[in-house]
Formats: C-alpha cells, sequence, structure tokens
C-alpha cells in the first residue's frame, strides 16, 4: 500500500510538493505575465528524461506563421518494449502552463517519457500563448502540425495512418479542443491523450458554472465542482491560477460558450465524432473533476473512453516519473490505453 499524507498524496510526491513550497515562490496569478515565463523557464527548462534515437527541430506554416516543432522518435528497444511493430505512431503534443507560460524545453522531459513508454514519435507544438494569441491561436497551431502530420509524418518513419493528438494540463484541454475539432472536419485521429487536462473556465466566471453546467464530475460548491474548493491553494496549481489563465485566454465571455475554446461545453453531437480517449486525472488536483465529467461526456457519446485516475498523485505528475514511483506506474497506464484504443481503432 503506498504511503500518503493527510491530505492523501502519496508520501513521495509530498516530499516534492514540500520543497516546491520551501523556495517561496510567488503564485502564477499573483505575477505579470513576463516574470511568470520567466520563472517557468528557470524551473522547468532543466530537460531530463529517456535518450531517444533522433530529437529534431523543424517549423511547419501556421495561419500565424511558421510553429516551432520539436521531434522525438523512440529507440528501436523502446519500441519494441512498448509493442510497437512495425513504424510507429505519432502524437502531437501541446504542453501545459495555463495556456499563458511553457516552452518546448519545459515539456521536454514529458514529451522523451511519452515517446518511451507509447513507442510513438511525439511532435511538441511550440503554440502561441495567451494574452499575446488568445483562443483561438493555439488550438489552429495544434491543428496545423496534426493535420501536417497526418500528410507528412514519414519523414520521421511515423505511420502517418496512426496520428493521435496529447497534453498536459491546459495543453490538455487544446489536445481535446484540437480533437474535437479534427472529428468535425473529417481529420483522421487515432487516440487523444489528456493528462489532467484543463477543460473548464467556470473558475473564471465570478463562480458561476461554465456553460458547460450539466456535466457532471463532483458535487458544486458554489458554483464550482468540488475539487476547486477542496485544492482551492494547492501549491502546483491553484483554483487561482486556473482562473488567471483563462482570463488570459479567452478573448471574450463568449468564448466560454464555444466548445473549441472550452471542451467541456461540447454537446453529443460534436463529442460522438471524436478520436477514442485516454483521460488521466489525479486525486490531488483541482482540475480531477472537470477531467472526469469530460471522460463521462466522452462515454456518454459512445467514444471509447480510458478514464485513468490516481488518487494519491497531484497535477503535474508526468514531471516526477523518476522520483515518484506511482507516477511512473501512472504513466504506464497511460501508455497501456494508448496501445488498446489504437489496437481497437485500426483492427475496426
Amino acid at each position: 500500500m503506498t504511503d500518503v499524507d493527510d491530505d492523501g498524496l502519496d508520501a513521495a510526491f509530498a516530499a516534492l510538493v514540500e520543497e516546491f513550497v520551501e523556495t517561496g515562490l510567488p503564485p502564477w496569478h499573483s505575477l505579470a505575465v513576463d516574470a511568470a515565463r520567466r520563472l517557468e523557464d528557470d524551473l522547468f527548462g532543466d530537460g531530463g528524461g529517456p535518450e531517444m534515437t533522433t530529437v529534431r527541430e523543424f517549423a511547419v506554416d501556421g495561419l500565424g506563421g511558421a510553429i516551432p516543432v520539436r521531434a522525438y522518435r523512440p529507440t528501436a528497444r523502446q519500441q519494441r518494449d512498448a509493442g510497437v511493430d512495425g513504424d510507429p505512431g505519432v502524437l502531437v503534443f501541446a504542453h501545459g502552463g495555463v495556456f499563458v507560460v511553457g516552452t518546448l524545453d519545459s515539456a521536454d522531459d514529458v514529451c522523451r517519457e511519452l515517446a518511451a513508454r507509447t513507442g510513438r514519435v511525439v511532435l511538441s507544438v511550440d503554440y502561441r500563448l495567451a494574452p499575446e494569441h488568445p483562443f483561438p491561436a493555439a488550438v489552429d497551431d495544434v491543428f496545423a502540425v496534426l493535420e501536417w502530420a497526418g500528410a507528412y509524418a514519414d519523414a520521421f518513419g511515423a505511420d502517418t495512418g496512426r496520428v493521435g493528438v496529447a497534453g498536459t494540463s491546459a495543453g490538455g484541454g487544446i489536445a481535446a479542443a484540437t480533437a474535437l475539432r479534427a472529428g468535425h472536419a473529417g481529420v483522421a485521429v487515432d487516440v487523444q491523450v489528456l493528462l489532467y487536462p484543463m477543460l473548464s473556465a467556470e473558475s473564471a466566471l465570478d463562480g458561476r458554472n461554465s456553460p458547460g453546467e450539466g456535466r457532471g464530475g463532483g458535487d458544486a460548491t458554489d458554483g464550482l465542482r468540488a475539487s476547486y474548493a477542496e485544492h482551492e491553494d494547492a501549491a502546483l496549481l491553484s483554483t487561482a491560477d486556473v482562473a488567471w489563465g483563462w482570463e488570459h485566454y479567452l478573448r471574450s465571455p463568449v468564448d466560454a460558450h464555444n466548445p473549441f475554446a472550452v471542451p467541456l461545453r461540447a454537446e453529443d453531437d460534436l463529442l460522438a465524432d471524436a478520436a477514442p480517449a485516454v483521460v488521466a486525472t489525479a486525486g490531488v488536483d483541482v482540475l480531477r473533476d472537470e477531467a472526469a465529467a469530460y471522460a463521462d461526456a466522452l462515454a456518454d457519446a459512445d467514444v471509447p473512453v480510458t478514464h485513468a485516475h490516481s488518487p494519491t498523485l497531484a497535477h503535474g505528475f508526468c514531471s516526477v516519473v523518476d522520483d515518484v514511483d506511482v507516477a511512473a506506474d501512472a504513466l504506464d497506464d497511460v501508455a497501456d490505453a494508448v496501445r488498446e484504443h489504437a489496437a481497437t481503432e485500426h483492427a475496426s
């Protein structure tokens, strides 16, 4: 049985959070955008993760100009260990950062882990950030790379018929929106991998439920899902941090009604065309309940879904797999689910 602290957090993860708290860093929402980006670079720009066969950088044309992309090709052994027979598939990846911060470097370790564990080529997208580039810029950029991958990813020895989309936190929300857009547009996606995704703008709407209210996922408290109250002041991501990100990302309250901005707003007919999904949630996370609600909504629309819930983990667990065994196990479960969904999709 895993040792946990008084908040139900895995003890090894709790020790890392305590170290983070002791540095005395200000919360994201208290900072100017430029200061938040400098801090994020300092904290998460050191890299790490498994060695790859190749790591290449290039750019793809998009609506807003050239989109920087970093491609990670796993080793032959990693592909074998992941059960890949033949050319590997692709995951187009969107990093986290509440739509405001984040770089290719800050997501480098997570991309390496995903490539190694899934056996897929990972294309990490340096999408445009808010507030300079609010919605729909980020979704436009990731969708452009998704379309590119379906046509040209064989340049990396990948299978252009097995292209998925993935993301962490706000990037998970962008990945979900990209999967919705792809389904609506008839662009092939074999799997969407949503890792503790940010899917509902309710925290930024003066305490009101998002327009996606009526979706389940925890009892509401003052218009917010329960996980927002339970973990309101969480060190790694607070309710106020999430609201700060949405306030920068949405051009106006009208965007909160758009499912390509706020995926939890999607109706069943739009959800039904989305790719099979792996939704990973953490018990100690403000985003827990909205991600669970989205998994349920996809299932209700007859989309194949694996909801991989880790009750003793917190937001951002993909970044601590080297130090937290439970996090490593959780990411392995995600990789297993990706393989299972992809195999089912291509057998049908």
